[in-house]
Parts: structure tokens; C-alpha cells; sequence
């Protein structure tokens, strides 16, 4: 089985956005980390948006980030949402209900093994969710060059100033 490129960059998105939590990211930001073209990336977002699974706001300092309820989104989802064909083999048929004959198929097993091969590809896929892929979020951050934010707290009056958190 092989994804393609979209569904790969789908869940690069969705990985750059859970790893990201705080504030908006650009489509340029994720571009930049992954080395993918913005082009290619602004139609996958805007799939992403169509979904409910990132919201984009718009303006001078608009972005995007996960809906709250998107870290649970499982990749068998997003694989689902994303790839348009599943049809492993010619004679499974599409959801246009055509499929390419073979002569064997009145007593071919090979159908119903790549059936349940695809049906496992699937299962696993469900058993992972995008908010856990994103974990531990400080080295994939790092990988994808985000810098770690730091919690300032107000200095005590009298110090003049802003002082970083414990």
C-alpha cells in the first residue's frame, strides 16, 4: 500500500500543528520545516479545514491551528479522508462501483487476502491518533526548527521589569 503525497503532507500538517500547541503556525512555517512547496500545502490545509480538523484565522496575523477536539483525529481518519483509492488490486471496485475483470476471479483467494491486508493496514492506523504521534513534543519541535516558548511571569514591583517563569 502507498499513500500519496497529499495524505503524506495531511498529516505532516496535522503533526506540525499538535507538536506546535500554543499560537498560530503559517503555511510558510510548515513549508519551511518540512521542505514541502507552500502550493502543495495550501490545498491540503484548506481539505484540513473543510474537515473541522484545523481552523484558519484569517488576517495580518491570522495562522492555523488544531480544532481542540483534532488531536484525537486516529490517521486511519485522515488516510480515509485523504486517499481516494483503496482498490489494491484491479478487480476491487472503486466507489464508482467499475473494476476490471479477470478470469480467475469466480475462484481467485488472492481478492479476499489482500481484502483483509487492507483491512489491517487500516485497523493499526485507527490505533493511533494524532495527538499521540506529536508526543514528546519537544524533540519533534525541535526537528521542525519551532523554538521552545518560555512562560514569562511579571517581575515583583519594584524590579522594574519582566522576569521568566520558574
Amino acid at each position: 500500500m502507498r499513500l500519496t503525497d497529499y495524505t503524506d503532507y495531511s498529516l505532516r500538517v496535522m503533526l506540525y500543528l499538535a507538536v506546535r500547541r500554543e499560537g498560530l503556525a503559517t503555511i510558510q512555517d510548515i513549508s519551511d520545516a518540512y521542505g514541502i512547496s507552500k502550493n502543495h500545502l495550501m490545498k491540503v490545509v484548506q481539505r484540513l479545514g473543510e474537515l473541522g480538523w484545523v481552523e484558519t484565522v484569517r488576517g495580518r496575523n491570522g495562522g492555523l491551528r488544531l480544532f481542540e477536539h483534532s488531536g484525537s483525529v486516529t490517521v486511519g481518519e485522515l488516510v480515509r479522508a485523504t486517499e481516494s483509492d483503496f482498490a489494491l488490486v484491479g478487480c476491487f471496485s472503486d466507489e464508482k462501483g467499475s473494476h476490471r475483470h479477470c478470469v480467475i476471479e469466480s475462484q481467485c483467494r488472492l481478492k479476499g487476502v489482500l481484502e483483509v491486508a487492507r483491512h489491517a493496514f487500516l485497523s493499526e492506523l485507527d490505533s493511533h491518533t494524532i495527538g499521540e504521534l506529536a508526543e514528546p513534543a519537544g524533540p519533534l519541535g525541535a526537528l521542525l526548527g519551532m523554538r521552545p516558548i518560555i512562560p514569562i511571569a511579571l517581575a515583583a514591583p519594584g524590579d522594574g521589569g519582566i522576569a521568566p517563569a520558574d
